[in-house]
């Protein structure tokens, strides 16, 4: 059985926090609202634009879908801004050429498969699962497990490749390995500096 790779997107293929983080602050800016960069990076890093948006909407009484409609606009605008991280489309094509089976589980929105045509990437992907796709969100296991399943992964021989303590956490619930951009190696999880290390721990 082959190995297969399951990445998430932001900050892990897509070099796209600089653009998220713009049209958050359009957002905040929209509502007359202070932005705080480095605060709404790190809760972005450690939860979600979503839970910081839902947060957003409690305490300022802003009705969530008003700030959804605001943000998605503003960031519909900032695709053109968002590019690859370095080593992604090698790596891609390496993991192709070794005939691994390769998807995608992201929290962003159906908003992913346009930046992926556009980037030119989407043929390397058999199934890409977003926010939209209903499944629980991170860290709960349902979306790999759903993947795992209907195309007979296993669990020795599939990993998730993210940036976050979300998406390691996502691994080790689901009871596969992970490869992270800036979680420290543990039992589950192995730390690596850049996507082309990944050739080096699974070929």
């Amino acid at each position: 059985m082959n190995r297969a790779l399951i990445w998430d997107l932001d900050g892990t293929l897509l070099d796209s926090y600089p653009a998220i983080l713009l049209g958050l602050e359009e957002t905040y800016q929209h509502f007359g609202l202070t932005f705080h960069r480095e605060e709404v990076n790190a809760f972005v890093l450690r939860y979600s634009v979503k839970d910081l948006l839902c947060q957003l909407s409690e305490q300022e009484q802003i009705p969530l879908e008003t700030l959804n409609t605001v943000r998605a606009n503003s960031l519909r605008e900032k695709n053109a801004q968002i590019s690859l991280m370095e080593g992604a489309r090698e790596i891609l094509e390496w993991a192709r050429e070794m005939g691994m089976k390769q998807f995608i589980y992201t929290h962003k929105g159906d908003n992913t498969f346009a930046i992926l045509d556009e980037l030119g990437i989407s043929h390397y992907f058999v199934e890409v699962l977003t926010a939209d796709s209903g499944f629980a969100r991170k860290p709960h296991p349902e979306a790999i497990i759903y993947l795992m399943e209907k195309y007979k992964l296993s669990q020795e021989m599939t990993y998730y490749i993210g940036d976050r303590l979300l998406d390691a956490e996502t691994a080790q619930a689901a009871g596969i390995k992970s490869l992270n951009l800036n979680v420290e190696t543990s039992a589950t999880n192995t730390h690596i500096d850049y996507l082309l290390a990944i050739k080096e721990i699974i070929s």
